[in-house]
């Protein structure tokens, strides 16, 4: 947050240095850097918000945690440790705003779930756990604040799950939901039943965490509020670094700061494995050499440890080529065919990264490629939802302008000579205001291009800022801004052409724009038959 925000309740910036004892009830929210109430007064609006950067705190053992209590359980990382809670057999209780699939689910596991925030919840709580999304006037959260119950920041909950494991940790500005993804299909294909959590649901198991049996714990590390410096892993994995959650970090020189923490968390003679493509993360690689880390690259590039090549797109998958160099722990050199079920030139790179930290962790070539061919995918990931008269239909979560080229351009190989419609939803009102140039850059390589209004999530409207920014900003005048989207399924049913890729991208409620529009193009071929 930039210094013209004004501190209303106990904000306490990342530290790159030290870690914190995690204390109970208002100074130990503060501690965890939860209680984050910040009023933006910068003569654009005034904006209540509750995303700060966190500071890191010493892990609290699984055991001491008593019944914990979830605000918020339903997210992607709330409810995929609330899960390996409850297969560790911790009292677990929580609530959220609305019913759905993932509150079902922990129900079904023994969760007590409730609907609403309410200091009730509390009552039979020893710890609460939070995201960096609940508000400081969350009643679960002030309620706790005032009677003493531990506070906890969803990713020290996760390091407390994640004692006495092999962490192996992903972190980078984009592509960790995927390569996350890969590295837990690889593991379980060598048979190391590894404990994961991921920010999506991996197709190949329907679920987004699960509680392995084996030593080794896959997770997904969140730059974006600094809590991935409550990890200790014993490897980690940094696809890039960019300048992004710049409603948090001042500026990318801040990001890079707080990856440098982040690698100085790795365990003595662990494993490092950087892209070496992406300047940031080469920076990162520079910048720790000398520590007692292991230090290999990935990328397209000559310099890279595991290098790849010829990569071709083959439909809805990838081939490519991967060369190991003499400093990788491979003991044969030589070109290693490989496919993967998804398309793009960046998933070809995290199929790489995938393959190399299997590899630096002791498991065989053959079957980190075997695991790599039997990916799945992760939802929201360049996800197909459904073909109907050849034109396919296709999901992304992709909401910074890198991820959008990225996806583009492999929606691009998949439709070869047909046209790629983008459909895309800005994600938050910062970071339109401060994207929505490189945004419209992006979507030019769609052919045409509609811009839905922007998805807020924890952030409150700014005056001026809209997602006509974005479609002004496409070259050539080819987006449409849509402020009323009922009405686009019928839309695009009515212009896709055999041959054509319709892709929804955002990280917000887009995805639900999926079944319609497969739905709309089965009515348009249902008419014409």
């Amino acid at each position: 947050m930039t210094a013209a925000g004004i501190v209303e309740a106990g904000i306490v910036e990342a530290g790159v240095a030290g870690v914190v004892e995690a204390g109970a009830g208002a100074a130990g929210a503060e501690a965890a850097g939860i209680a984050v109430a910040i009023v933006a007064d910068d003569g654009r609006s005034r904006r209540f918000l509750t995303m700060g950067l966190v500071t890191p705190v010493a892990p609290v053992p699984l055991g001491d945690l008593g019944r914990v209590h979830f605000a918020a359980i339903g997210g992607a990382g709330m409810s995929g440790i609330a899960r390996i809670m409850l297969a560790r057999g911790v009292p677990v209780s929580g609530c959220d705003t609305a019913a759905s699939p993932q509150l079902d689910e922990l129900a079904g596991l023994g969760a007590q779930v409730r609907l609403g925030h309410s200091a009730e919840h509390l009552r039979m709580a020893d710890t609460l756990v939070v995201s960096s999304a609940i508000r400081v006037d969350n009643p679960e959260l002030t309620t706790a604040q005032r009677t003493g119950i531990r506070v906890l920041h969803r990713a020290a909950a996760l390091a407390s799950l994640m004692i006495g494991r092999q962490g192996i940790a992903v972190a980078g500005t984009h592509g960790k939901t995927t390569t996350t993804s890969m590295i837990t299909t690889v593991l379980r294909r060598c048979q190391a039943d590894p404990s994961y959590v991921i920010g999506g649901i991996l197709a190949e198991t329907g679920l987004g965490a699960a509680d392995g049996s084996g030593v080794a714990f896959v997770v997904e590390a969140d730059e974006s509020d600094g809590s991935f410096l409550m990890l200790s892993p014993a490897a980690a994995v940094v696809t890039g670094i960019e300048a992004d959650h710049l409603d948090n970090y001042d500026s990318l020189q801040q990001i890079e700061d707080t990856f440098a923490a982040f690698a100085a968390r790795i365990a003595a003679g662990g494993v490092l494995l950087t892209c070496a493509d992406d300047p940031g993360a080469s920076r990162l690689a520079a910048r720790v050499a000398g520590r007692d880390l292991r230090l290999v690259s990935y990328g397209a590039g000559p310099g890279a440890d595991y290098q790849i090549a010829a990569v071709t797109p083959a439909g809805m998958a990838t081939d490519f080529e991967l060369t190991a160099g003499e400093r990788t722990r491979l003991t044969e050199l030589g070109a290693i065919p490989l496919r993967i079920a998804v398309p793009g030139r960046h998933n070809a790179l995290n199929a790489a990264a995938a393959f190399a930290i299997a590899v630096e962790l002791g498991f065989g070539p053959d079957q980190a490629a075997a695991g790599l061919a039997s990916y799945q995918g992760a939802r929201r990931r360049m996800e197909l939802k459904g073909e109907v008269d050849g034109v396919r239909v296709l999901d992304s979560y992709a909401h910074h302008p890198t991820e959008l080229a990225a996806d583009l351009g492999a929606a691009r190989d998949i439709a070869a000579d047909g046209r790629v419609i983008a459909i895309f939803q800005p994600h938050l009102f910062s970071r339109t205001r401060i994207f929505a140039g490189q945004f419209g850059m992006a979507l030019q390589g769609a052919d045409e291009a509609f811009v839905l209004d922007i998805y807020a999530a924890r952030e409150d409207p700014e005056p001026g800022v809209t997602s006509a920014l974005v479609a002004q900003a496409v070259p050539g005048g080819r987006a449409v801004f849509c402020a009323d989207r009922d009405g686009l399924p019928s839309t695009i049913a009515d212009m896709a052409k055999p041959g054509d890729v319709v892709l929804t991208m955002g990280a917000g409620d887009v995805t639900a724009l999926g079944p319609l529009l497969v739905a709309a193009l089965r009515q348009r071929a249902g008419g014409q038959g």
